[in-house]
């Protein structure tokens, strides 16, 4: 189906056009004998104005040409009936419309040199009417001049408009690579801190498995044989680990030979924080469950990613971080009496990191900024998520 509207726009100029070149040679044959009408015959009058309206139909394929023509069409009758050119209002305002869309090119050059035929040819016109007067030849120059200017003006606008839009799109797709960035770097941390974790149970799975194998009498020859197979993938299985964690170290990657912390080791987290000036409180609720080695490491990352974005982005004094043991689950809870919101785009991208573990054992994120001040980030890790 048509849409009349979008066709109404597109030709809305085109039907003004052929209206004022219709209303001009109506008024050059109605009143050709008026005082001040030109003096040439009606069958060359007549076509000669349509010939100056003719050119504004190819605006859309000749920006440049097609306004320039009209000018030069205009100039050219005004030596053959100097009142042809002036005479018809709607010709003035053809004219102011040729001059801003010369104003109104992309090209700077073409603008200027539409500028400059748009005064001389004004120029021209006005030098060739008899009843001109003194003050007409900078009166009508500077007028299309004006118009050609507001053409310009007009380009200028939406020329920053377009960048803007090109420079937000930019910037909206340099957000989401640094996030895709941001969430590959958080997943190879947390797979290196992973590998940790079950690299050690596998390390005392194979320990004990190799002391009941040498604590087997030799009756047992064919359970000796069997745990010896187990010991040896185990020992496979931390060689193969190792190096898939090669693979995903950095060059510039330090190993690390301390314990992984965990929620026990919290107390030294927030004294560290506390030393940079902010207070930090915290609240414990319910009876601390034992907890899988991955999903305590990544509820004190959780916290530590929480006072690091308050430290850096909140401008806070105080801080809250509330751990709640429930049976089923385990809440995280930090708090701030900052300024209430993200501050920037590092924020955003520790938002991520947390996201990501989050994701790993199916719980639940939000972030929001509180009201009357402060920033709440809020995280619940389910702790049988896999037991059926």
């Amino acid at each position: 189906m048509v849409d009349l509207r979008a066709l109404g726009r597109r030709h809305a100029f085109d039907v003004l056009v052929l209206l004022a070149a219709a209303e001009s040679s109506v008024e050059v044959a109605l009143r050709h004998n008026a005082a001040g009408a030109p003096r040439t015959t009606l069958w060359f009058v007549i076509p000669a104005i349509l010939a100056i309206f003719a050119p504004l139909f190819a605006r859309r394929r000749a920006p440049f040409a097609a306004p320039a023509t009209l000018w030069i069409v205009a100039a050219t009758l005004s030596f053959i009936d100097g009142r042809l050119v002036v005479f018809p209002i709607a010709v003035f305002v053809a004219g102011m419309a040729a001059a801003f869309l010369l104003g109104n090119l992309t090209d700077g050059f073409q603008a200027r040199v539409g500028l400059v035929l748009v005064v001389a040819a004004a120029a021209v016109v006005t030098s060739n009417d008899p009843a001109r007067s003194a003050d007409e030849f900078i009166s009508l120059p500077v007028l299309f001049a004006i118009a050609w200017t507001l053409g310009l003006t007009l380009r200028a606008r939406s020329g920053q408009a377009e960048d803007a839009e090109v420079r937000a799109t930019r910037a909206e797709g340099e957000r989401e690579t640094t996030a895709r960035i941001a969430v590959a770097e958080e997943r190879a941390r947390i797979a290196r801190e992973l590998h940790d974790i079950v690299a050690h149970s596998i390390s005392v799975m194979v320990l004990q498995v190799g002391a009941v194998r040498h604590g087997l009498p030799d009756s047992l020859a064919d359970d000796k044989q069997a745990l010896g197979d187990v010991e040896r993938a185990g020992r496979g299985a931390l060689t193969e680990m190792r190096r898939l964690l090669g693979a995903m170290r950095h060059e510039a990657d330090d190993i690390d030979l301390t314990p992984q912390p965990g929620l026990a080791t919290l107390e030294l987290l927030l004294d560290e924080v506390r030393r940079t000036g902010l207070r930090v409180e915290l609240e414990t609720e319910g009876e601390p469950a034992s907890l899988p080695g991955s999903l305590d490491l990544s509820a004190y990352r959780i916290v530590q990613e929480g006072l690091t974005n308050v430290l850096k982005h909140a401008h806070a004094a105080q801080a809250a971080v509330k751990i709640v043991h429930a049976p089923n689950e385990l809440r995280i809870e930090v708090r701030d009496d900052g300024r209430g919101g993200p501050a920037g785009p590092g924020l955003g991208h520790g938002l991520v990191g947390v996201g990501e573990r989050v994701k790993i054992y199916g719980g639940e994120m939000g972030a929001e900024a509180l009201h009357g001040g402060g920033f709440l980030l809020r995280a619940r890790l389910p702790l049988q998520r896999d037991d059926r």
